[in-house]
């Protein structure tokens, strides 16, 4: 089984759900369009790759980006959740990587076709470990950063999410459901950009966790 920790104590994963095109700065610059609901994507939980294990880049493609986002972790599960409930639904709040296959997913856009192989592969749903939401006001805007080689590449304030959490938790929850140990990559910032075998990869959510990776050469 997946897990991450929380306050140290290891957690079983179950579905990971991630939020695309969140904030307007990155829907800008991919030349996207804003979504009238937020635009869900799904990856295996063979993709989760804790702090300090290796990025391993898939070999089929040569343009894997970083995307930074705060991550939920889902502590009590449930159908058609009420906004106003939402946010008592979080066990803790990370800071992760959604790696993109960037190539592989203009292909698949090209074509209709669904963007599993650009999201999915192994190493592709990064990880820090959780602090517990109790600790923190959840409803709070956070800001997190990642650093690649010791030079900021982006910068995220949520704040500035198209969808805001309690949204997002509510959505998820009457559309498919949530489970407890549910993982939701909330979306990322502008500044996403290419991954190369040897970068030292640092993410930081708000001065509550720091998160390391070094892409395997």
């Amino acid at each position: 089984m997946a897990v991450v920790r929380l306050n140290g104590v290891e957690q079983g994963v179950g579905n990971i759900f991630c939020i695309g095109r969140n904030y307007a700065a990155h829907v800008a610059e991919l030349g996207n369009q804003q979504e009238e609901e937020p635009l869900v994507f799904l990856k295996p939980t063979s993709a989760l790759t804790l702090s300090g294990q290796d990025i391993v880049l898939p070999a089929y493609s040569a343009d894997v980006h970083h995307e930074c986002e705060l991550v939920l972790l889902i502590g009590k599960g449930g159908n058609d959740i009420p906004e106003v409930d939402a946010l008592s639904h979080i066990a803790g709040l990370g800071i992760g990587l959604d790696l993109t296959a960037r190539d592989v997913q203009s292909e698949a856009k090209k074509g209709g076709k669904p963007w599993t192989k650009a999201k999915g592969f192994r190493h592709a749903a990064c990880v820090s470990d959780f602090v517990a939401a109790a600790a923190v006001e959840a409803g709070q805007p956070f800001t997190f950063s990642l650093e690649v080689n010791g030079t900021v590449r982006q910068r995220g304030d949520t704040s500035l999410m198209l969808f805001p959490l309690a949204t997002i938790i509510s959505y998820l929850s009457r559309i498919y459901g949530l489970s407890d140990g549910d993982l939701i990559y909330t979306g990322t910032p502008q500044g996403v950009a290419a991954l190369r075998p040897g970068d030292a990869v640092r993410a930081q959510l708000d001065g509550l966790v720091t998160a390391e990776w070094t892409v395997a050469a």
